[in-house]
């Protein structure tokens, strides 16, 4: 299988500190790393450049003018991680670079819905596309894959394009409460999506409402006691 050569580069310019750069492979590929020195740090002379992955310290180092890279073949999630480069001479400067599947966003706020209601929750992937979708449900610290064909009266999986999923949930519970997770697949491995779902008695909208009926009719009745005792006071004079 042939891999379009992929090039990734970061600028070495602050000495003390260490540059971070994030790169997202949705499948295999052949990448290129470079480090390349600040034109300011030309005055450096023979520094040391180290590549690291993680740990250990890896080879295979090319050279061109104040500029080292090195040649990866990204076949499986055992090669991702981070790579580092560090340029140690009168100074020390270092880059990282962080290969990753890429993510899938959850929503930070909880879907809220109400007992007997349906809740849909959504899960996307707007740049790759994953090779299939798995939602699963939290038991304590567990989580549980969903298995609409047997649940069919509870949950309906729904894979709207390639890249967006929906699970919906029938007949809502307190027991749906709960934190739920999409797993996109990818070639290289998998991501997760968090998802936080809010059951709510129909009752809890209710409560405000019932406590102004309370206290309105609490107050009917101090009235109307307090006219049959006027009433009484006044007939007895």
């Amino acid at each position: 299988k042939k891999f379009h050569k992929q090039f990734y580069k970061l600028l070495l310019g602050v000495s003390g500190t260490s540059m971070e750069k994030n790169i997202t492979l949705g499948s295999a590929a052949r990448i290129e790393l470079s480090c390349k020195l600040d034109n300011k740090y030309s005055h450096l002379k023979s520094p040391q450049v180290t590549w690291k992955r993680g740990n250990e310290t890896i080879g295979h180092i090319s050279k061109t003018k104040n500029s080292w890279s090195i040649q990866l073949k990204i076949l499986d999630n055992s090669n991702l991680g981070s790579y580092s480069c560090t340029l140690k001479g009168e100074e020390e400067i270092s880059a990282v670079f962080n290969l990753q599947v890429p993510k899938i966003g959850g929503k930070e706020k909880p879907i809220v819905s109400y007992e007997g209601d349906t809740a849909v929750m959504i899960c996307e992937s707007l740049d790759y596309t994953p090779i299939a979708w798995t939602w699963y449900m939290t038991n304590g610290s567990e989580q549980i894959a969903i298995n609409d064909s047997l649940l069919a009266d509870k949950y309906a999986i729904n894979r709207i394009s390639a890249n967006v999923t929906h699970l919906k949930i029938l007949k809502l519970t307190k027991e749906d409460d709960g934190v739920y997770w999409c797993e996109a697949a990818f070639e290289l491995g998998k991501s997760k999506g968090k998802l936080k779902l809010k059951v709510l008695s129909f009752m809890v909208p209710l409560k405000p409402f019932l406590a102004i009926v309370a206290e309105a009719v609490i107050l009917v009745t101090i009235v109307f006691l307090y006219e049959i005792y006027s009433k009484k006071k006044e007939k007895h004079a």
